[in-house]
């Protein structure tokens, strides 16, 4: 196959940041995505829904015109939330869902939730409205070790909520294990994970063997090659549990190369040819669609997209940009590992 059409691809897990760092990096996810779930952890985090809607409007205020892209709102959950304010913002059709982030677990996550117990009150009434919550799925007790976070939320934290409030949709951001998957794809109707594109391609040897690459380091970490794999199974296999968040997350050079560096890979300029590259490597592009433009909105019970881009593979490698410049620094783009040949561009409907 070379040449592939389907639905615009959103993009439901994405950091902007703010000010000349969103300026920046908006027309890299504006072209490429119809939509995008917007993460709420700036610094102050967005906690109400007003400030969701001066959020969304500095967003919509750098999008560049010819561009149709719709900036999804999600308010930063913590023990002070007022359930009101979110049920308000979500039934202005602003508010899509709430981000926890346990106290700690990654950037800008110093205001998160540290007694779950005490945000009860406003997952209750998510489950009520059926407004999702979105899980940075790892715990964070010293005791715990890193490449451990993830299943150890599963157990302590993520399925006794599930059990308390029954009706509760949730989705797993950033799914890293297969113990992740295997959860997610035993839970029902109610919760579904999203998969980034690095996460597909490297495993921890990437960031650790031969030498520390600091632009191969996330939150959550990437695990052993038998988790890559079952990401990987779980992204093509066309599940309507599982579809795309990117974690796309622009750190400046000086901020990742540094004696206590940021986690954040930046991949918004080339997931989808990424993407294309994997799902054709594991002979599913029959499933790039389902993964990219389907299962997600679906699970949001938003409209699927009605423009339409096609893929074509290329007979020489795409060049993009090792990085770009913000702030007087630099923006390091994700590197997979191997050349892209695949390459995408909208279509008129009387094309298809």
């Amino acid at each position: 196959m070379s040449e592939l059409i389907i639905r615009k691809p959103d993009d439901w897990h994405l950091h902007l940041r703010d000010g000349q760092m969103l300026a920046s990096v908006i027309a890299h996810s504006s072209e490429n995505f119809a939509r995008a779930i917007i993460m709420p952890n700036l610094v102050p985090p967005v906690v109400t829904t007003d400030q969701a809607t001066a959020y969304q409007r500095r967003i919509k205020a750098c999008i560049p015109s010819e561009h149709q892209f719709e900036p999804l709102m999600t308010l930063y959950l913590t023990e002070g939330t007022d359930p009101n304010d979110v049920e308000a913002g979500a039934k202005s059709g602003l508010i899509k869902a709430l981000k926890l982030y346990p106290a700690g677990a990654t950037t800008n996550s110093e205001s998160g939730v540290q007694n779950f117990e005490n945000v009860l009150p406003v997952l209750e009434r998510m489950a009520q409205i059926k407004l999702p919550l979105l899980v940075h799925g790892e715990v964070t007790s010293a005791d715990v070790d890193i490449f451990d976070r993830e299943a150890v939320f599963i157990e302590r934290v993520l399925d006794p909520i599930r059990k308390k409030v029954p009706g509760l949709r949730v989705i797993m951001e950033h799914v890293t294990t297969s113990d992740g998957v295997d959860y997610v794809s035993s839970g029902g109707d109610d919760i579904a994970a999203t998969i980034t594109t690095h996460h597909l391609i490297i495993n921890r040897n990437s960031y650790l063997a031969g030498g520390i690459r600091p632009h191969y380091y996330c939150l959550p970490v990437a695990k052993r090659e038998k988790h890559r794999l079952a990401l990987r199974s779980a992204a093509t296999s066309g599940n309507s549990n599982f579809f795309l968040g990117t974690d796309s997350a622009p750190h400046t050079n000086g901020a990742k190369i540094a004696t206590c560096g940021c986690a954040g890979i930046y991949t918004s300029i080339n997931t989808l040819n990424c993407l294309a590259h994997i799902f054709e490597d594991d002979k599913a592009l029959d499933k790039l669609e389902a993964f990219t433009s389907i299962n997600g909105p679906s699970f949001y019970r938003l409209p699927l997209n009605d423009e339409k881009v096609r893929f074509t593979k290329s007979s020489t490698p795409i060049n993009f940009p090792k990085s770009f410049s913000v702030q007087n620094d630099h923006v390091t783009v994700f590197d997979p590992g191997f050349e892209l040949y695949w390459q995408h561009e909208p279509i008129n409907a009387e094309e298809v």
